[in-house]
């Protein structure tokens, strides 16, 4: 039984890892159930099986981005030295899914595609957030954060810079999500009552995020 579980959950895998290869170089609306099959070279029953449908495919294949995003960044906090600042630094200096899913992220930056880019946001809040949650822990211990509320505080903070900054989720005003950018720094030190300036980085790695979601609405904008 345990060898029967083991090979569909290797076959699912496998059709997962083809797919997003399959998403990653081709046009997403291009790409059939069928292609995929092929690509395999399995029986077009045996996909079914597993995802219901393209869509079904393509959240599975987001999922596995975030899960792969998320051991990287796991990586990331055990080699990085310093204090727990230092390495929330680390972690939002780190765009490893961006650079790895470029075609994908910008098929989900498309319009009609909000549900999906949802969900991406959705599926990386709660991955990473108990990262953030753990750090923010440890900065209470090291006396340069204070709260009582460490995971919630995570919360806020990280579904914050996701959803305000993303053009994907709405066509916001330049000028808007500046604003923010400029504030988040300040927003995070009052909430976590870190030392004035501790979170400048914020600033610049917000401005980047912004820039690169800019981009992709444009281009998909087109």
């Amino acid at each position: 039984m345990v060898k029967i579980i083991r090979g569909l959950e290797e076959r699912r895998q496998e059709i997962v890892a083809t797919a997003r290869r399959l998403f990653q170089t081709e046009d997403y609306d291009k790409i059939t159930m069928q292609h995929v099959v092929d690509e395999l070279g399995i029986a077009k029953g045996t996909i079914y099986y597993y995802f219901s449908c393209k869509e079904d495919l393509l959240k599975a294949v987001v999922e596995n981005m975030v899960e792969e995003d998320i051991a990287l960044k796991q990586a990331l906090i055990e080699k990085t030295q310093g204090n727990a600042l230092d390495k929330i630094r680390a972690l939002f200096e780190l765009d490893s899914m961006a650079v790895k899913n470029p075609t994908i992220l910008a098929h989900l930056h498309r319009p009609g595609n909000a549900g999906m880019h949802v969900q991406l946001l959705a599926v990386t809040l709660m991955m990473e957030v108990p990262l953030y949650g753990e750090l923010i822990r440890q900065g209470c211990n090291e006396g340069i954060f204070q709260t009582d509320t460490p995971l919630e505080c995570a919360e806020f903070i990280i579904s914050a810079i996701q959803f305000l900054t993303d053009m994907g989720i709405y066509p916001w005003e330049e000028h808007d999500l500046l604003r923010r950018a400029k504030a988040f720094p300040t927003i995070v030190e009052n909430l976590l009552k870190a030392s004035k300036g501790s979170f400048n980085f914020l600033l610049l790695t917000s401005v980047i995020i912004i820039q690169k979601n800019k981009d992709m609405f444009l281009k998909n904008s087109e």
